[in-house]
């Protein structure tokens, strides 16, 4: 597959990581990357956001994080 051989040229090591994230990628699924630093988590969504053409976005998860951080929020203006 075109899109495994493009990661594969960034992310090494990472093949049954690779391949199940696009298997959820084609069943349009959702994905947690849990792992310690510097196993190539950001890298490889990164990649695969390039490799895509669409828009790369990271959430940081703080413990000061509050839900519209992630769901973003609305602010009505009454003019």
């Amino acid at each position: 597959m075109a899109l495994r051989a493009e990661i594969a040229k960034v992310v090494v090591g990472q093949d049954a990581v690779v391949s199940g994230l696009v298997v959820a990628l084609l069943c349009r699924g959702h994905v947690l990357l849990e792992g310690v630093p510097g196993v190539a988590k950001t890298l490889l969504v990164r990649t695969l956001s390039a490799a895509l053409q669409l828009d790369f976005k990271r959430v940081q998860f703080t413990p000061d994080l509050m839900p519209g951080d992630v769901t973003g929020s609305l602010v009505y203006d009454a003019r």
